[in-house]
Parts: structure tokens; C-alpha cells; sequence
């Protein structure tokens, strides 16, 4: 679970110059659950995300995930939790282009510090979940858009973390490719059992989701449940 106890963000020291993006935020997020937050350019969504991850500190509050305050970690501890319980998928997708895919999903593992021995049978599981093991000898530079997130993907879950933190995963995509990466992120989530955080502004992304998060003027409705949207395939 990811609690958030009575979070509030500011950014800026000297007064006249501050900025809340977020004001008095508490949520708790079931394990093993999907949950958008959603809400206008502005409305905190991504601070919200990157306060829960650890990726920024909150001025006041707290965050405890699967047990642990991330308050009470030093940073290189955090560093620690993100790369063994974590993960991130982002929609610039930040796969580095002259590696190849086999090398770019190698990384966490190398983060981690996973034997390189080790390394390779969980490289290409990742690599075959997102259909990409053809490509594993090839320059991310060559790949199209929506298998670049298809590898961003496969890197993201190549250390089987408890936790997938996606900001708008299909935010660069056409519609027919945004759905086939949803697909795969509710894949992995039924097979997988992470929870998966997702911001987003795609109201089919929204839809398929088991709860969301309203965000507003760095304020968060409470947690709602969804009916996911199944698709139909014609």
C-alpha cells in the first residue's frame, strides 16, 4: 500500500515568491491495484506522483509505502527502495538511443546490482512480455515510437518491482498504439499483481482503471472507485 498522510508541497523560500502545489493531501492506494490521477495541466498531478515515489520530498506530511516512511530514509537509502521496490515509465520514454534495446533493459538490473550472470534470462522475459525480443540486438534509435515505450516498458519491469509509476505513458502515441501500451500495462498488472500509478490527461487510460484521484488547484478528491472499461475486439 502507499499511504499519504496529510502531504503539502511548496516550492520557493522566500514567501512572496512560494508556490502549493500541493495543500493537505491524504490517500491510501491498495497493493496490486491500478490507479489514475487525473486533472488539468497544473492541478498537481505529477507532484503528487513524484512525492509518492520518493522522486521529490514533501514540505510536511509523510509517505509510507509497503510499510516504510520514505521521510525516515536518507537519500541514498530512498536511491535503494526505488531501484529494488520501484519503477518509472515517462512519455518522453528516455531510452537511450545509441544503446540497444537488450542494453537499455539491462540497466535497472545494473542499479541494482544483479550479477550479470543473472541479468540475462530476466532481460529477455522483460523483452518478450512487451513483444520485443527481435529487437534485443538493436539500436533504440531505430525503433518507433510506440516500441520505444514498449522498451521503456520492459526496462521498467525487468527487476519485478511491487510498484510501476507511469506519467503519461501514451501522451506521444496515436490512439491505436496508446491502446496497445494499456493494454499491456492492465497485462501487467493481472499477471504481475503491481500496483501501477498512472497520471495521465487519456480518458480511455482513466477508464480502464480501478480507482482514480481528481486533482485540482494541488487539492485531491478522495480515492474513487472505477468500473474498468473492457475493450471489445472487433
Amino acid at each position: 500500500m502507499i499511504s499519504v498522510q496529510a502531504v503539502s508541497k511548496t516550492y520557493g523560500k522566500k514567501k512572496q515568491n512560494q508556490f502549493t502545489a500541493l495543500k493537505n493531501i491524504s490517500v491510501d492506494i491498495p497493493s496490486k491495484s491500478v490507479v489514475a490521477i487525473i486533472g488539468k495541466s497544473g492541478s498537481g498531478k505529477s507532484t503528487l506522483m513524484h512525492v509518492m515515489s520518493g522522486l521529490d520530498r514533501p514540505t510536511s506530511g509523510a509517505v509510507v509505502v509497503n510499510g516504510q516512511s520514505l521521510q525516515a530514509m536518507k537519500p541514498k537509502q530512498t536511491d535503494n527502495f526505488r531501484a529494488t521496490q520501484m519503477s518509472f515509465i515517462f512519455q518522453a520514454f528516455f531510452v537511450e538511443a545509441n544503446q540497444t534495446c537488450y542494453e537499455n533493459v539491462s540497466l535497472p538490473l545494473e542499479i541494482a546490482g544483479v550479477p550479470i550472470r543473472s541479468r540475462r534470462q530476466k532481460i529477455m522475459n522483460a523483452l518478450m512480455a512487451v513483444d520485443l525480443t527481435d529487437k534485443a540486438e538493436i539500436r533504440a534509435s531505430t525503433l518507433s515510437g510506440g516500441q520505444k515505450q514498449r522498451l521503456a516498458i520492459a526496462r521498467a519491469i525487468v527487476n519485478e518491482p511491487r510498484i510501476i509509476f507511469a506519467d503519461e505513458p501514451t501522451g506521444n502515441l496515436d490512439s491505436a498504439t496508446g491502446e496497445q501500451i494499456i493494454d499491456l500495462l492492465m497485462g501487467l498488472n493481472r499477471e504481475q499483481g503491481c500496483t501501477i500509478v498512472i497520471v495521465t490527461h487519456d480518458p480511455d487510460l482513466a477508464e480502464r482503471c480501478q480507482y482514480s484521484i481528481q486533482m485540482k488547484d494541488g487539492q485531491a478528491s478522495p480515492l474513487m472507485k472505477r468500473r474498468p472499461r473492457r475493450m471489445v475486439n472487433s
